[in-house]
Parts: C-alpha cells; sequence; structure tokens
C-alpha cells in the first residue's frame, strides 16, 4: 500500500498560501510554457491529445458538482464550488444560482493530468495512476432538466464524447433514457459515472442492471464501490482494469487517497475477490465484442488476471469508439464526497475519442451529400459538378467538370466551422460558439455564411472559461472557440474561410457557397405566454431584449397575434417560459409583464384542395411587381412518405417545416405549344431557362421566396387562426408564364402566402378544418403508495390513456434488442433493503423530489393541455417525491365535447 497524493506537492509550490480563495486565472493555463498544444507543438499530436466532452444526465444526478470536483483537481480552482451555496464555475447566471438548477451548458477547458505535473527529472512526486501525458479537455456542462432539451442538443451536436452520470439512489431515470437516445443519434461514444453512492439507499447492482434494461447496452464494470467493513460507509473503490483499490479519507478534498494492490487487502480479502470477479466479467465481456482481446486471452494462457492493464484499456476504447451503443464503461464514485473523480478524468483521457477519432461529420453541397473527408478529399464536389453536368434523364448537356476543378476549389477553402451557441454579453455583444471542423480560423478573417450567405468578420476569437475569457490568436481543427462581431450568425450557421474572400471575391464559387455541415434541429414550442411593454414607449426595448433572447435560444420563439396584437413568446415547458420571462426583466432589464401560460393548438385541413392559379400585380417600395404560381393543398396524412419526393425532377426542391411539407415544382412551357399549360419535356430548353434567370431571381433565391410564402400562408388558420399542421403545399412556379420582366423575391414570395391562402379558404369552405391538439408522452415516476392515485388522475381526471407502468419499453418505441439481464454482472449489494428511502429526497439541481429506488413508472399518453401545472399536483398526490417528464407525440384532433368546451375557453364565449 502506498498514499498518492494526488500533485499535493506540486500544488503547494504553486500556491503557497492557499489561504487566497478563488478562481485561478485562466491566463495561467493559456500561457503556460507546457501548454499541449499552441505553436511549438505540431498540430495532429495537438489534436490527439484533445478531448470534447459533455456531460448529461437527468436534473440532480450530480452533473455541476461533478464538474466543480474536476476544476478543482485540474488546478483550475482554488476551491470546490457548491450548488447550494451558488459558488459554482459553471453555474454563473443568477438564475442558476439562485434556483440551483442549470440553465445553461457552460463551456470550460483544462488539462489533464494538470500541466504542473509533467514528469521533470528529479521529481519527488509519485507517479499518477493514469495517463502520464497531460491532455486537453473541452468540458461542456449541459442541463438537466426537460424543458431545456434543446440546450443538450445543440451541445450533443458538437461533442466528441459524453459522461452520462447516474443517481445511485434513482438509477436510470426518464430524462437520462431521453438524453441518452439523444447521444446515440450523433454516435457519440460514452462512459457512465454512478454517482451518490454515499446515500442512503443508494444500489449500485441495481442501477447496472437498469443500464442493460432501459439503455440497452451492455455495462462494463471498471470499477466496482468499496464499503468499509464491507456494509458502513462508501469509501473508496475497486480498479477492474488495474487490479488495484482505492480508498478516501472520510471529510477530506479528495485531492489524495490510498492505493492498494488486490494481494494487499489482506483485512478483506472478499473485497480483493470481488475485484478479480469484476475483472473476469469485464475479459469476458470484452472478448464478445473485440477479437483481439480474445488473441490476449490465449496467450495468456485463458488467465483473465495475466491480461495486462493496458490491452485491457486498449480493447475498451476500441470497442467504446467502434460500437457506441453496444458497450459502455461503468464507473462509480461520489462528487459530494470527493470519490471517485481523479479516475473518471483518467477514463476521459484513456477511453473517450480525440477528434480525429469519430466519425466524419455530414455535410451537404445544395442536394449532394456526404462526409467532410469526401469534401476534403474532392470527391464531394467532383460529386456534386458531375451531377449539375447531366440532366436527370441522364442526357449530357455540358462535359464532365476535370478533376482539375475539384482540387482547386477545395485546395482554397481554409477553414469550416459550425455554430452551435449564441450568447448575449452586455460588454463584448455576441459571443458565437464554434467548433472547427477542419482548417485553422485566425482572428480578423473573414468568413462567409453559407446559410444567410452573408461574410463576416471574426474581430476577435476567444478560449472560454465558464463566464471568464482568454484572447487567442487562432482556433484550429478540433478545437471549441468563441467569436465576437458576428452581427448575423445563428445557431446551426455553417462558417467557411475561403482563400482570397473579401479582397478579390465577394462570395466563395459555387457549389462551395452551399456548403452546409448537418445543422441542428430545433423542437417546436408547446407553450406560450403573452408579454405586454408597461407603456408604448417600452414597446422597441421589449422587441429589441426579445430578438436578443431568439437568436441566444432558438427554441424560444416570437410571434403577434392579428387580432389582438398581443406579442406572444413560446417556449419548450412551463419551467423555460418562467426562466426566460425572469432573464427578459431582470437581465435585460425590459419593462414589461407576462401574462398566464398557454398551450399551443394547431389546425388542420380535411380535404384537398384543386390546383388554384394566382397572379401577383402591385405596387412594393413603390414598384410595380408582378409574379404568379400554382398551389394546391392536400392533408399530408393522406400521402405516403416515399410518394412525396419520387416524383421530384433536377430543379424541384422539397422540405419538411413545423409538421407540413412543401413541395416546389420547377416547370417551363412548350414554347411550340399554343395551350399555354403545355409543359415541356425537353431538356435543353429547361437548362437554357435557367441559364438565363437574371441575377437576383436565381434558383435557390425562387426556391426560398416560394418556400417563404408557403410558411407564411401556414402560420395562420382560416378557421381558428392557429398555424396548420399536417398539411401538404405543391407548388408549380412556371418560368415562362409565372415570371416577368418586373419580378421580384418580393413578389414570388407573395404571390405565393396569397396562392396557398386562397387554397386553405378554398378547402376549408368545401369540407371544414380540425382542431388539433398536441398529445405528451409523460413517464411519472411514483412509490408504490402513491400509484392508484396517481394513474386515476391521469385517466379520469386528464384525459390520458395509460400505456404501460414499470419498464415496458416497447410501449414508448423503443427497438432496441433487449439483453439478458441474468449475464449482466453485477457485485451485489451488502444492504439488506436496497429500496430504503434516502436521506435527502431534495437536492439543488431539481425542483422537485428525486425519485426513490424502486419506483413504479407510468408510462401515459395526455393531453398537454392537462399538464399545464401538473408538477405541483404530483407533489401533492405524492408527499414530494414523484417526478415525471414528458415529449410531444403528436398533435390530434379534438373532437366532440371536448371540442366544444375547448372553443368555449379559447373565444371566451
Amino acid at each position: 500500500m502506498h498514499v498518492i497524493p494526488i500533485w499535493s506537492r506540486t500544488w503547494q509550490t504553486r500556491f503557497p498560501k492557499p489561504v487566497h480563495f478563488g478562481r485561478i486565472k485562466p491566463a495561467l493555463t493559456v500561457t503556460s510554457p507546457r501548454r499541449i498544444h499552441g505553436p511549438s507543438q505540431d498540430e495532429k499530436n495537438a489534436i490527439e491529445k484533445t478531448r470534447n466532452i459533455g456531460i448529461i444526465a437527468h436534473i440532480d444526478a450530480g452533473k455541476t458538482t461533478t464538474t466543480e470536483r474536476m476544476l478543482y483537481y485540474s488546478g483550475y480552482t482554488r476551491r470546490i464550488g457548491n450548488v447550494d451555496e451558488g459558488s459554482t464555475i459553471t453555474d454563473f447566471l443568477p438564475a442558476e444560482r439562485a434556483r440551483g438548477v442549470t440553465i445553461q451548458s457552460a463551456a470550460i477547458s483544462f488539462h489533464w493530468p494538470p500541466l504542473s505535473n509533467q514528469s521533470q527529472p528529479g521529481s519527488s512526486n509519485p507517479p499518477p495512476i493514469g495517463p502520464l501525458t497531460s491532455h486537453n479537455i473541452n468540458l461542456i456542462d449541459t442541463p438537466g432538466h426537460a424543458d431545456f432539451t434543446f440546450e443538450v442538443v445543440r451541445s450533443l451536436r458538437i461533442l466528441d464524447g459524453a459522461i452520462c452520470i447516474l443517481d445511485g439512489v434513482a438509477g436510470v431515470e426518464a430524462q437520462t433514457e431521453k438524453v441518452w437516445n439523444q447521444a446515440a443519434k450523433y454516435h457519440i461514444p460514452k462512459i457512465i459515472f454512478v454517482n451518490k453512492l454515499d446515500r442512503d439507499g443508494a444500489s449500485f447492482e441495481r442501477t447496472v442492471k437498469e443500464i442493460a434494461m432501459r439503455l440497452h447496452t451492455w455495462p462494463a464494470l471498471c470499477q466496482i464501490p468499496w464499503w468499509e467493513d464491507g456494509k458502513g460507509r462508501f469509501m473508496g473503490l475497486g480498479d477492474a482494469i488495474r487490479l488495484q483499490a482505492y480508498r478516501w479519507p472520510q471529510d477530506g478534498d479528495g485531492r489524495s487517497f490510498e492505493v492498494f494492490q488486490i494481494n494487499d487487502l489482506t483485512w478483506d480479502s472478499a473485497f480483493g475477490e470481488e475485484i478479480k470477479e469484476a475483472r473476469m466479467a469485464l475479459v469476458e465481456l470484452l472478448g464478445e465484442h473485440d477479437e483481439s482481446m480474445v488473441d490476449k486471452y490465449l496467450k495468456y494462457q485463458e488467465d483473465h488476471l495475466a491480461i495486462p492493464a493496458e490491452d485491457i484499456l486498449a480493447s475498451l476504447r476500441s470497442c467504446v469508439i467502434r460500437n457506441s451503443t453496444k458497450i459502455v464503461p461503468v464507473f462509480a464514485g461520489a462528487s459530494l464526497r470527493n470519490i471517485g473523480v481523479q479516475p473518471l478524468l483518467d477514463a476521459v483521457v484513456e477511453l473517450l475519442p480525440s477528434p480525429n477519432e469519430v466519425p466524419n461529420p455530414e455535410v451537404s453541397l445544395s442536394n449532394t451529400s456526404g462526409t467532410l473527408r469526401d469534401l476534403l478529399d474532392g470527391k464531394l464536389i467532383s460529386t456534386h459538378l458531375e451531377l449539375r453536368s447531366k440532366s436527370k434523364r441522364g442526357r449530357e448537356l455540358s462535359k464532365n467538370p476535370t478533376k482539375d476543378m475539384a482540387q482547386n476549389l477545395e485546395a482554397k477553402l481554409e477553414a469550416c466551422a459550425l455554430a452551435f451557441k449564441v450568447v448575449h454579453d452586455p460588454r463584448r455583444g455576441a459571443l458565437v460558439y464554434v467548433r472547427v471542423y477542419s482548417g485553422q480560423i485566425n482572428r480578423n478573417v473573414l468568413l462567409f455564411n453559407t446559410n444567410l450567405q452573408v461574410c463576416e468578420k471574426a474581430q476577435h476569437l476567444l478560449k472560454m472559461y465558464a463566464s471568464d475569457s482568454v484572447d487567442v490568436s487562432n482556433i484550429s481543427m478540433g478545437q471549441i472557440g468563441v467569436m465576437t462581431g458576428l452581427k448575423y450568425t445563428r445557431t446551426g450557421d455553417t462558417l467557411i474561410s475561403y482563400t482570397g474572400l473579401g479582397s478579390q471575391i465577394k462570395l466563395p464559387p459555387a457549389p462551395l457557397d452551399s456548403l452546409q455541415l448537418r445543422p441542428i434541429e430545433v423542437p417546436p414550442a408547446v407553450f406560450f405566454s403573452s408579454i405586454e411593454p408597461n407603456s408604448l414607449g417600452d414597446q422597441k426595448s421589449v422587441e429589441n431584449a426579445l430578438a436578443l433572447m431568439i437568436r441566444e435560444d432558438p427554441s424560444l420563439q416570437v410571434s403577434v397575434d392579428e387580432e389582438s396584437g398581443q406579442t406572444l413568446l413560446s417556449g419548450m415547458g412551463e419551467f423555460h417560459l418562467e426562466i426566460a420571462g425572469d432573464r427578459l426583466v431582470k437581465d435585460l432589464k425590459a419593462k414589461a409583464s407576462m401574462g398566464n401560460i398557454e398551450v399551443a393548438y394547431r389546425e388542420g385541413i380535411l380535404k384537398p384542395s384543386l390546383p388554384l392559379s394566382y397572379k401577383f400585380d402591385r405596387d412594393i417600395a413603390g414598384k410595380r411587381s408582378t409574379a404568379g404560381c400554382v398551389v394546391s393543398v392536400n392533408p399530408l396524412s393522406d400521402i405516403s412518405t416515399s410518394a412525396i419526393d419520387e416524383d421530384l425532377e433536377e430543379y424541384d426542391f422539397s422540405t419538411a417545416q413545423d409538421g407540413n411539407h412543401i413541395k416546389i415544382s420547377i416547370r417551363t412551357s412548350d414554347p411550340s405549344s399554343s395551350n399555354p399549360d403545355s409543359l415541356t419535356d425537353n431538356p435543353s430548353i429547361n437548362e437554357n431557362r435557367i441559364r438565363d434567370l437574371p441575377s437576383h431571381l436565381q434558383l435557390p433565391s425562387i426556391h426560398t421566396a416560394l418556400v417563404n410564402g408557403a410558411i407564411a400562408a401556414l402560420s395562420r388558420g382560416i378557421a381558428h387562426n392557429f398555424p396548420l399542421h399536417d398539411t401538404y403545399v405543391s407548388i408549380t412556379f412556371d418560368l415562362t408564364t409565372h415570371l416577368f420582366p418586373n419580378s421580384t423575391i418580393g413578389a414570388i414570395t407573395s404571390a405565393a402566402r396569397l396562392a396557398t391562402k386562397e387554397a386553405l379558404q378554398a378547402t376549408a369552405q368545401q369540407a371544414g378544418s380540425a382542431l388539433l391538439e398536441l398529445v405528451m408522452n409523460v413517464a411519472i415516476s411514483v412509490d408504490d403508495a402513491s400509484l392508484g392515485a396517481v394513474s386515476s388522475d391521469i385517466s379520469a381526471v386528464r384525459g390520458g390513456h395509460i400505456i404501460s407502468i414499470d419498464d415496458d419499453q416497447s410501449a414508448r418505441g423503443v427497438d432496441a434488442a433487449r439483453i439478458d439481464i441474468s449475464k449482466v454482472y453485477a457485485p451485489p449489494d451488502p444492504f439488506g433493503n436496497p429500496h430504503a428511502p434516502s436521506s435527502n429526497p431534495f437536492d439543488a439541481e431539481t425542483h422537485g423530489g428525486a425519485p426513490l429506488a424502486g419506483n413504479r413508472t407510468i408510462n401515459a399518453r395526455v393531453p398537454l393541455k392537462a399538464m399545464v401545472s401538473y408538477f405541483k399536483y404530483l407533489r401533492s398526490m405524492t408527499g414530494g417525491r414523484g417526478t415525471f417528464t414528458m415529449s410531444p407525440d403528436q398533435y390530434r384532433r379534438v373532437v366532440g365535447q371536448r371540442e366544444k368546451v375547448l372553443l368555449k375557453e379559447l373565444r371566451g364565449y
């Protein structure tokens, strides 16, 4: 046995007077002569020593608490922040500190092991148990509340790995499943940290089995908990990889702990045997997913314990990166008691991938899709140019582009980045968070926004440390940074740097001007509330404040009721809107009041309309503008998914928007026919007509104008003024009869809007319309004593339909293969009653009780209207111990007496 004071001597050398509490200046880290990446280091090595990770979990699992320990042990802070005291680094917003809940994701960078721990000649420091080479970790702490799911999604979009934290008392909770599936959507490798094992009622065995049952992945136990005298307090961990045991002193800061080899555990031989059992189970599991482990097993004469730890780590890392949804390493600890965080950081470096090891991000050039590697190799550009040179009917219209053309375009692409978040800073303006996927972005470089088709200059580049920042000269490939000076960039926009942009050319040449990384999907808002300025003079300031909020958080939406003139703010949930209202008034100093929270409804059409031709001929800005189009509308549910896009021609366009689908058909009338409605099949005529379009009316601009017109018409229904849903709009635009010499983008948009509106009116007059309400998938966690009351309330009072109780995953649409729980290894829990109630049912990161071990989960579908203010009723029925999460299922038609009641409420009479 020996004691490892985790870099404590170096700590005292750097900070001999630890009485000066607070935060270490980030500049100390950035300007360190031993920094991992920088001008003096090879760029490839810097990328390999970078980890872009996020922390995801259900609310109250301990994400922020774990993050604070990571910052402390890495040397970024001098003291450990506390959520209850409001002294954490990543929860820096006033609302976060007041409520003790993470509201927005926070990015922070640190090194692990700390740079001061680099091995030096003559050093007396004992070696660390984990990696010897320091790595740069870009960490994002995400919210756990279901109302802030979009904040999690846009962070996951740019991460290379994730730590999923589970509450050892509550196990796998509903929101855990949700964020787990979101991470799986982006194929993000994950490791699991089972937290809060120091609390009464914690059950490591049950939690491990729930990982297999509810997350549908094989748990690879890398650590097991160590209890004092087998049944006492949680004091340490057993390492199945290195065959060691770690014991932390009670009530310490966790910086130093004892390390034992399993042969030295003479006073607790049972725990030593359990570590061996965990090693054998780990080797067996790896052997089923990695052939190289089978070879190692045979090489060492089928001795599980003889396989070196380095081989175990290599095999486990390979499984995590290649099969991110099939196997997950599991670690244990108690962050609040400072147990297990350092080994977790070791696992981040040793098991999660660098930016070079993750799958290439998806990109698109107009209608040509591929990977970023295909683009950089020139293959994607060649494919796009070849498709453009031929008609859809296979007839060649021009010579095939040469390989040199593609290579020339690719060589001038200097950098490509994705903006995943925008934050307004009162002093520095808009801070745009970006992830650089190729090349390097330098300070004052001119960037082209391919989504908005505008150029903007990145005046300053920053490295963020939660609310603090440090100026840097560049952001290189694989790194996460912040830009200032971008006035228009939004969440999900693609930014590229191109040689000669600004000085020699105004825009990058096609097709690079249409290059887009996979966008970030914004979920539709489901709650809304009115915003009223205190006076007419405050109207402008309120509008500006709302515009800032929407740019920061695209899941917030602002609309104006045409009848009442009220400004409506829509969001993802009650808590989301409550936070938005507080921020509007307290942070942005807007003089306004917020009305009651209401539910957003939709309208739907019941019958298709006949094709309706419309010609717009009016003055726009004092100039006559003319344009036309032909529009028809259909219920989207009447059209099969395959039929929507199967008849698209070369210049057609199709898009899905807010539950509706819009198809744009570009046609050319046959000039040899006397019938103006006769469309030509001659590809040469179509090609020539497209080529002769004026510069201000290119095909992408026409597509956008027509789509915007249809969206504007769909935003307001005919009968009840709610937005349309489940509607298919088909727009035909004839370049011969619908395009005029005085046509403008505004005229085309207006023609599409008015034509769509008339088509909707025609079908509503003929067959009427439907009122649609949003039905939610609800998962409610309650104890056995409250199960009957809650079930009755859902089905009898709130009009919901109970699908299942407990773990019927098929009812929630989970198609993943089930895992045989009997084959999952988990060490037995030492306590006789694993379902004992928690000693602290309320914790800092929740506004309700954490569900207890052994709770029942009610899965139901309930109208959203019935879930307004449901949380306080659930707390009343369950004594404060019940929690719930909900996600949108679909909009369904309201019929019968319920429709009459809702319409009476909406009309007020």
